[in-house]
């Protein structure tokens, strides 16, 4: 395994160092990542760099199967009902005393995007 060696005054790199230009698209450039493990341990190698080519990611499993689309199609709905539902001032005062209810118990939901999105979800499901 490769090491980083610092020079003196840099403790140690984080985060994107390069991206890819927005001109390429998301996902289709290079990236130099660092990360930094700041949990308290004993081992001296907490820094750890990767290189992602941009080009060179495929989808190993092909394309979509009918599950993903259902799946996606399904979350694309419950979500425009969300936020159609958080919009809503007849029902507005109902939920949020619902989402307050929930919220402290075991298993609740803890923000109230997330309990209205789960209560749309399952209406699509059943």
């Amino acid at each position: 395994m490769g090491q980083v060696v610092y020079s003196p005054g840099i403790e140690y790199v984080k985060g994107a160092m390069t991206k890819p230009k927005k001109s390429e698209g998301h996902n289709h450039g290079d990236y130099l990542i660092g990360t930094h493990r700041e949990a308290p341990t004993t081992n001296p190698n907490c820094t750890r760099i990767y290189i992602r080519k941009g080009d060179t990611y495929q989808r190993e499993t092909g394309s979509y199967s009918a599950h993903e689309l259902e799946l996606q199609s399904r979350f694309s709905e419950a979500s425009a009902a969300t936020r159609t539902r958080i919009k809503n001032l007849s029902t507005i005062e109902a939920d949020r005393a619902a989402f307050l209810a929930q919220k402290d118990q075991p298993g609740g939901k803890t923000t109230f995007y997330q309990y209205i999105f789960n209560l749309e979800y399952d209406k699509l499901r059943s």
